[in-house]
């Protein structure tokens, strides 16, 4: 899960990297999704030869829902709110996930709050806990940390000025943090739709591998309806063919692979129990490596999503134990 955490951390610094170079986001969601099926592909069709169960509709439909919301739609919006704000202010916003999650699953009823137990109190104050660290992170800024620097940045100086620029600018930070919030209810929603899916259809990486081909069919049609100049989609040997090759090979199917692995050892909450050190790795490497500010609103609202989000999986894993002792 380190490595997981370390390979998620470098998809949002790239990312950064890929816009500021002058690439459109949803041709780098398109380029993503098609390199990350065609590495799952071969290997959900060697491991799960003989196991794999017969393909259905409601499968398909369920892989398409899965590709829109944990593929297309969430990495559109993601990436989008990264260009407008940084990557460790949606780094941070990101931690909202697991509370997300939990709220969702609580209006579909596969998760219940019982407010007179302890885990139902914890659950409820980490929310609050995590909804307030967001608002502190998006109004309170505070004053500037020194951050010690390589003094090698991977962006130009020229687009990080206009970078600067875009962040000082009211309007396009507001709508930042309306994507990155709209993103995280994107993935809370994947999430628990995954649970379902992983009932109906056990094996992990053909369903990861179906997902990344519907995302890269719907991310692909999106983006043709405003990337019409075959320029804009040629990679060539450059750092943009880098960058998607990470991203679809390293950032989407490692990751589906180790995590999968690791949530069938461990179980989910020791996976989501990593989430905070990806918001730890990118605020290090961007002030290292992207010349980004940090400030003391970020550091307070940050420590609040972390605390609220161990809080909220704290009161899960009561859940959990208190389910497990009843069988």
């Amino acid at each position: 899960m380190v490595v997981v955490a370390l390979l998620l951390g470098g998809n949002i610094l790239l990312s950064k990297v890929a816009t500021e170079d002058g690439m459109s986001v949803r041709i780098m969601v398109v380029y993503r999704w098609i390199f990350s099926a065609a590495f799952l592909g071969p290997v959900a069709l060697v491991v799960e030869w003989r196991r794999r169960p017969n393909i259905t509709w409601a499968f398909l439909l369920q892989a398409f829902i899965s590709g829109l919301l944990g593929g297309s739609l969430f990495c559109n919006l993601f990436y989008a709110s990264i260009e407008l704000t940084s990557p460790v202010f949606v780094s941070a916003i990101d931690n909202l996930v697991p509370a997300m999650t939990i709220v969702i699953a609580i209006l579909f009823r596969s998760e219940k709050l019982s407010l007179h137990k302890v885990s139902g109190k914890a659950k409820s104050l980490g929310t609050i806990i995590c909804v307030t660290g967001a608002m502190v992170m998006t109004f309170y800024k505070g004053r500037q940390l020194p951050m010690w620097s390589f003094k090698i940045h991977f962006l130009h100086h020229t687009t990080t000025t206009g970078s600067h620029e875009k962040l000082q600018s009211g309007n396009s930070f507001s709508l930042g943090i309306i994507l990155a919030l709209r993103s995280s209810f994107c993935y809370a929603l994947w999430t628990v739709l995954l649970e379902k899916i992983g009932n109906d259809y056990p094996c992990h990486y053909s369903s990861a591998a179906w997902m990344s081909l519907m995302g890269a069919i719907q991310s692909t049609i999106f983006a043709l309806c405003f990337d019409h100049e075959s320029n804009q989609w040629k990679l060539g040997w450059s750092i943009r063919l880098f960058i998607v090759l990470y991203m679809g090979v390293l950032g989407s199917g490692i990751v589906v692979i180790l995590m999968t692995w690791c949530s069938q050892k461990r179980g989910p909450l020791f996976v989501s129990i990593f989430n905070p050190m990806t918001l730890i790795f990118v605020a290090l490497a961007s002030a290292m490596f992207l010349d980004e500010a940090v400030y003391v609103g970020s550091v307070i609202g940050g420590g609040l999503i972390i605390a609220g989000l161990y809080l909220v999986l704290w009161g899960k894993e009561k859940d959990v134990s208190r389910s497990r002792s009843i069988k």
